[in-house]
């Protein structure tokens, strides 16, 4: 019996099969979303099954096409996208944007499953997307499969309503310790967006490594760019390769948010520009780990012709609303010149039409409102300086939130100067209680960054991001209202057949109890 033979026999049996009885409930959802109703049957996506959408709605499609690409290599579906007035009515698929629910936000959705039908529908495009992520864990781990696997591939019944708890959820790549390319950035894009996060923050620009090319200052990353921590050959993004980037990201619903850290970790550009130096004198690369010793000469206009071209040029190329300018550790910096270039840079920033994002370091100086301060010390005054100045946070506390902290005293990547982070530590936090004097009114959200000293290939990345990326997705994501470690644990343990069939490269700790899922055989 040949495929298309063996395809047909299995349409045929699963068209007249009693839909399997599935608890909705019992699906091991990762954000948690905000409700479910389960009713206790399933849907079973066929090779006839078909995704609807209304013909007036522009952008859904682009959504739809991808969803039907996601599913066709495991499942061998080349599931046709169909336009019709009545996309709801239609055994199959609904997508559509209902724009009387303003009250999901920009990212909410509302998920329908019966025996009959799916159909997700959001306010906006954004939250058409994220439930698609929901379907896509809804689905056997197998649907992560880049080769044709055995179905059947069905859905638990039931309703699922579903809003983020913070407007801001992301991940920081740094790729200035060590240079990541094009395609390491993109399958780094790939797994936030499978989590529901939508901030990419890239650390572009630091002691080791100036990975953007600014064509008014060429030798940034000429000379800057040439080489990384340990002394291996470095690389640059392209402006041409960064607005690759940053459309990719788009598709994701994910924002990019590029940062140039400054006054301090400026090394690369001080030895690509001997000008920027206070003595004139350009420092030799530097490939080492060691922080604070860096600073650009503060008391000299051509610094600020040479930041003002810097943010004109990666303004022009960044749709996102923020530039994100460092400011954090920068100890060879006198406070008092600090703060004047804060300010001043803070105002170039505006100029080109983009807000600031700072390491709340930069509280120091005086922030307009519409500025972000990054939570990231071991302590809390900067943030507690910038809440006082009716500043909003981005909590990234280094003891809860730094992905490149080891694990434990054995992990052979990362480094341990904030503590160990274990996934229980990593996942079991609040961040409205987790420093006084700053409650939710006052945080836009999450971001968990990794920095690279240690990190040196996209295997390594992945160790170190699997799977505490999902405990900080749902910190994000989720309600904290009945949040629990031993309840989320068993639904992480779950991921771990998802986490292999995607390829991750995670760390399996003993804390988590890891379950297979049931694989079907393969079809030949």
């Amino acid at each position: 019996m040949n495929f298309s033979q063996v395809l047909l026999l299995t349409i045929a049996l699963v068209s007249c099969k009693t839909p399997t009885p599935k608890d909705l409930l019992k699906e091991n959802l990762i954000p948690k979303p905000t409700k479910l109703v389960a009713t206790g049957s399933s849907f079973d996506w066929t090779a006839r099954t078909k995704i609807y959408l209304s013909a007036e709605q522009e952008g859904v499609k682009a959504i739809a096409d991808y969803l039907a690409d996601f599913v066709a290599p495991a499942t061998g579906f080349q599931t046709e996208v169909r336009t019709t007035n009545k996309p709801v009515s239609k055994r199959g698929i609904a997508l559509f944007l209902n724009k009387d629910s303003t009250a999901w936000g920009d990212e909410g959705y509302h998920l329908n499953i019966t025996e009959k039908r799916v159909v997700l529908e959001a306010y906006q495009l954004a939250g058409l997307f994220r439930g698609i992520q929901t379907i896509r864990q809804l689905l056997p781990a197998r649907i992560e499969s880049k080769e044709l696997q055995n179905g059947p591939w069905e859905l638990a019944s039931g309703t699922i309503e579903d809003t983020p708890n913070y407007e801001y959820r992301g991940a920081m790549l740094d790729v200035a310790r060590h240079f990541f390319d094009v395609s390491d950035v993109k399958r780094y894009i790939d797994l936030l967006a499978a989590y529901k996060m939508n901030i990419l923050h890239l650390h572009l620009a630091d002691d080791q490594g100036w990975r953007i090319e600014i064509k008014s200052w060429p030798n940034l990353t000429k000379y800057g760019g040439s080489t990384q921590v340990g002394g291996g050959k470095g690389g640059f993004f392209t402006q041409a390769q960064y607005i690759d980037i940053v459309k990719y990201a788009q598709e994701c619903f994910i924002t990019v948010i590029p940062e140039i850290d400054m006054p301090g970790h400026t090394n690369a550009a001080l030895a690509s520009y001997a000008e920027l130096n206070a003595n004139g004198k350009s420092p030799s690369l530097y490939t080492g780990t060691r922080v604070g010793f860096s600073t650009l000469a503060t008391d000299k206009e051509i610094t600020y012709k040479f930041i003002d071209d810097v943010i004109r040029e990666l303004a022009a190329i960044t749709p996102g609303e923020y530039i994100h300018i460092g400011g954090d550790e920068s100890h060879a910096t006198k406070k008092k010149d600090y703060i004047k270039f804060i300010n001043r840079v803070q105002k170039i920033v505006h100029a080109h039409g983009k807000k600031m994002i700072g390491w709340a370091d930069i509280s120091a100086a005086k922030l307009k409102e519409n500025t972000l301060a990054q939570f990231w010390h071991l302590k809390s005054k900067t943030a507690l300086d910038a809440v006082k100045q009716n500043v909003k946070i981005i909590m990234s506390p280094a003891p809860r939130a730094y992905m490149d902290m080891q694990y434990d005293s054995i992990c052979p990547l990362g480094l341990h100067w904030a503590g160990y982070i274990e996934l229980d530590k990593a996942y079991d936090w609040s961040l409205e209680t987790f420093v006084d004097g700053i409650s939710k009114e006052n945080i836009v959200g999450i971001e968990a960054p990794l920095w690279t000293e240690t990190v040196e290939t996209i295997d390594d990345i992945e160790y170190l991001v699997f799977p505490r990326l999902l405990g900080y997705a749902e910190l994000g994501w989720s309600s904290q209202a009945d949040k629990s470690w031993d309840e989320y644990k068993v639904r992480l343990g779950m991921q771990k057949t998802r986490f292999e069939y995607m390829g991750i490269n995670y760390y399996s700790s003993p804390l988590v109890p890891w379950e297979e899922e049931v694989v079907m055989q393969k079809v030949e």
